[in-house]
């Protein structure tokens, strides 16, 4: 390649375990501070699960326990923010 061009590939279809990842990383809404970063690993781990898990899917307990992790960091912010939603309300001003 000339002129440190990239070479593309081709555009795939996801998996099933990474579209499922990418439909509940949406519901999620804006992405803000490092979760646009777990996201992407979220993806990339799942692209691996559906991918076969490497070495003859032995690599797939320790994908799926670090996605389990991942998708649980990516939540753990949310909840904290969600729990004070209506938490005012009984308060008298």
């Amino acid at each position: 390649m000339e002129g440190g061009a990239v070479a593309r590939q081709p555009k795939r279809e996801p998996g099933p375990v990474e579209r499922t990842v990418r439909d509940d990383v949406e519901q999620l809404g804006d992405l803000v501070g490092v979760e646009p970063s777990l996201s992407e690993m979220a993806y990339a781990l799942a692209r691996e699960i559906d991918a076969g898990g490497g070495e003859d899917g032995k690599q797939l307990p320790s994908l799926n326990r670090e996605l389990r992790q991942t998708l649980a960091q990516l939540l753990e912010g949310r909840a904290a923010d969600d729990d004070d939603d209506l938490g005012d309300l009984g308060s008298p001003d």
